[in-house]
């Protein structure tokens, strides 16, 4: 195994929207699903009123972290690039079966690899507007009429937004997942509690990023 070495990766506004978002996301898919009728848990009124309240909150949530990510310069975090995609491609179905290294250690200034920024862009860019879209019209739909909405089918937007769920569900279960391939298996998730992330020793790490105190007193 190779040596490893602690950075200060992620803050604790990133661990805070990481943890926020899982668990928002996690109730709004067992309450639409309880809306369709799939099972029964909380009642369909309560389920109904509870699907609505945290979408808006989620939005809302949204429209925060967005600010953050121009604000602070995270945005660059999520550029898309194509250097060492194939690499990250062989390393996910081959290398790291086989004990290989990262192709593209984390580093505070490219927290995600090619793949991780092409997936997390598309979700932020795309899927989750469209299901906060979609959301919001399924919601509003006795005010279609006020908002000069006519011409929309109430069952397409239903379908799309079931659609999008379904898809993050998809993303959860592969994200999930993923969590288990650091250098030990529960390595990504406590970095995602800490915000303190092993990466190799053999990386150009700076000294601000050094483990050299405890995480309270750094500058987050």
């Amino acid at each position: 195994m190779e040596n490893m070495i602690n950075i200060y990766l992620y803050t604790r506004y990133e661990r805070f929207w990481h943890w926020f978002q899982m668990v928002v996301i996690v109730i709004l898919l067992i309450t639409g699903l309880e809306i369709h009728g799939v099972f029964t848990l909380f009642g369909f009124e309560r389920a109904v009123w509870l699907h609505n309240t945290l979408g808006i909150t989620w939005l809302v949530a949204f429209a925060f972290f967005v600010f953050w990510v121009f604000t602070s310069g995270e945005w660059r975090q999520y550029v898309p690039t194509t250097r060492k995609m194939f690499a990250m491609i062989r390393y996910y179905s081959y290398g790291i079966f086989k004990g290989e290294s990262h192709p593209v250690p984390k580093r505070k200034e490219a927290k995600h690899n090619p793949l991780q920024r092409l997936v997390y862009l598309s979700l932020a860019a795309f899927l989750l507007p469209v299901q906060m879209v979609s959301g919001m019209l399924y919601w509003g739909y006795n005010s279609w009429e006020s908002w000069g909405i006519t011409s929309l089918s109430l069952q397409w937007v239903a379908v799309v937004h079931m659609a999008g769920a379904f898809a993050i569900l998809s993303f959860i279960i592969v994200h999930v997942y993923m969590t288990t391939t650091g250098h030990t298996i529960t390595a990504h998730i406590k970095a995602m509690i800490s915000g303190w992330e092993s990466v190799p020793s053999d990386a150009t790490i700076e000294d601000w990023e050094k483990k050299a105190k405890r995480p309270e007193f750094v500058v987050q």
